[in-house]
């Protein structure tokens, strides 16, 4: 399988290219790239990583939060960039309240950029939808964790 090329700008000096941490992790490392700490809170506050990107239209790149940080009460947005955004890309991050608060330091991994193919979809209105066993049941219908 050929890897697509995906172009990535330097915006300070300080910026660290997105890294996979093995060999079969499905997403790559984003890191803060901050001058000074900054002390995450309830209220999410935008962490910029020092980098943009630019993607093909086919490419959906997502930033999806980090379980490490999770684990630790630390709450990240997910986030879509779109193939025609050159900006800095930015990771949102706040603490759960029983947490109180959390330093965020330069280089720190902060979220993941999660990599897949578009495709195109052509959108059918029909009169009904086939018949399913789990039907219209929404949230916790399986059971699971409910």
């Amino acid at each position: 399988m050929n890897p697509v090329e995906l172009h990535w700008k330097r915006l300070h000096r300080k910026a660290l290219l997105p890294k996979k941490q093995t060999g079969f992790a499905s997403g790559y490392d984003l890191h803060a790239c901050i001058d000074k700490p900054i002390e995450l809170n309830t209220m999410p506050q935008l962490i910029p990583t020092g980098i943009a990107v630019e993607t093909p239209p086919n490419i959906d790149l997502q930033i999806r939060p980090r379980s490490g940080l999770f684990s630790k009460g630390v709450i990240g947005t997910i986030g879509t960039i779109d193939a025609d955004y050159r900006g800095e890309l930015y990771v949102a991050l706040y603490c759960l309240p029983n947490l109180g608060k959390f330093i965020i330091s330069n280089g720190d991994r902060i979220a993941q950029l999660v990599i897949t193919t578009l495709t195109e979809v052509k959108w059918t209105e029909v009169e009904e939808l086939s018949k399913t066993e789990r039907g219209s049941g929404g949230h916790g219908s399986t059971g699971i964790n409910g």
